[in-house]
């Protein structure tokens, strides 16, 4: 009897390298509804002034949650070595009570000695499909180690 070709092992790592990373691969996060308490939190660790509109959200704040929603994407967390920097642009307010979600993918990635540079394209969208923000992230990311 003729034995078939053993298939690969399924990954079991649970993180992403720079080798991992394809150019125009898709991520979209799961939504999150933003509250009074995100923006209270937010002006509390950023010493910011409360907005003189109480429903109203500062524009970080949706970036900081973007980055932390893309950790419930189902691929694993790059090992991002540095940020490199970021081109952002605001393009509508958000207020509480808005249901946000991101959408990337990588736009390019370039190879380098120990790591490689991607390139992000992202953009934060409302419950209402509008892109309330946008940009490009620069990200230093780690390479395998050689077996």
């Amino acid at each position: 009897m003729a034995s078939a070709a053993a298939s690969p092992p399924p990954r079991t790592e649970r993180i992403s390298y720079f080798e991992d990373v394809e150019v125009g691969e898709p991520l979209e996060t799961p939504a999150l509804t933003v509250t009074a308490a995100h923006v209270a939190l937010f002006e509390g660790l950023t010493g910011g002034a409360p907005a003189t509109d109480p429903e109203m959200v500062p524009d970080l704040l949706a970036l900081c949650l973007s980055s932390g929603l893309g950790w419930r994407v189902p691929r694993p967390p790059l090992v991002v070595l540095a940020f490199m920097g970021f081109d952002w642009k605001f393009h509508l307010p958000i207020r509480v009570g808005d249901t946000i979600r991101s959408r990337s993918h990588t736009a390019a990635k370039r190879s380098m000695k120990e790591g490689g540079v991607v390139f992000e394209e992202r953009e934060i969208v409302n419950h209402r499909d509008e892109v309330v923000q946008s940009g490009r992230l620069t990200l230093l990311v780690a390479k395998r180690k050689p077996a």
